[in-house]
């Protein structure tokens, strides 16, 4: 047997199970950065406050991360992997064709939970504290949502001047966003209410340009 090929399937093996361990690792750090911004802000969090909620030293979490901007730009990369399967299921392509109520209930419950399971995202791009890199990181969604908020425009009211429909898209938007915090503030106990006023916030100003009914 040719040496140079001898002990190959071990090493290769070997990398694989480094490689997975150092994706546990990462995995293992995030969570703690995660849990670190959403109980006290990106800014008051340190890197040695990380490392300790993930049970690791230091010097081990800076073998994977730089630095804690390095830690939140990767953060914000998982949490925007998230959310864009939030809004993959709350805008599927049937839901524009549903009684608004219906549609609404597609719509904002998916946003609404994973926001409440990530209390960490919220914190992370609100923080000012946060480099621009990380706070922007949001704004590829924003148009994403605003483009399929307009598709539904073009689905339940194709009468509507394309002009109309973007300004009518980005005051639904807005309305969400603002009612959003409201909701993540609100308690256990309020929260199902305020998630309703939401709903009829966005709905009453929804209804008059695209119906209540299916179509």
């Amino acid at each position: 047997m040719d040496s140079r090929t001898e002990g190959r399937p071990e090493r290769r093996q070997d990398h694989r199970k480094r490689q997975v361990r150092g994706e546990l690792r990462i995995a293992q750090i995030l969570d703690a950065a995660a849990d670190c911004f959403g109980e006290v802000g990106f800014t008051a969090t340190s890197t040695n406050a990380i490392a300790a909620r993930a049970g690791i030293s230091p010097g081990s979490l800076y073998q994977f991360f730089a630095n804690k901007d390095d830690i939140a730009r990767a953060l914000a990369k998982r949490y925007i992997r998230l959310l864009e399967a939030a809004h993959g299921e709350a805008f599927a392509d049937e839901v524009a064709r549903l009684p608004l109520t219906e549609m609404l209930d597609r719509i904002v419950d998916p946003i609404v939970s994973f926001n409440l399971a990530n209390p960490g995202f919220q914190a992370l791009l609100a923080d000012p504290g946060v480099p621009s890199q990380v706070s922007e990181a949001k704004k590829p969604l924003h148009a994403v949502m605003l483009v399929r908020i307009d598709v539904i425009f073009g689905v339940r009211a194709p009468q509507l001047a394309p002009d109309r429909r973007r300004r009518g898209a980005e005051v639904a938007v807005g309305i969400f966003a603002a009612l959003l915090r409201m909701v993540l503030a609100a308690g256990p106990g309020e929260r199902p209410a305020m998630v309703a006023e939401l709903k009829r916030a966005v709905g009453g100003y929804l209804g008059p340009l695209v119906g209540d009914g299916a179509v």
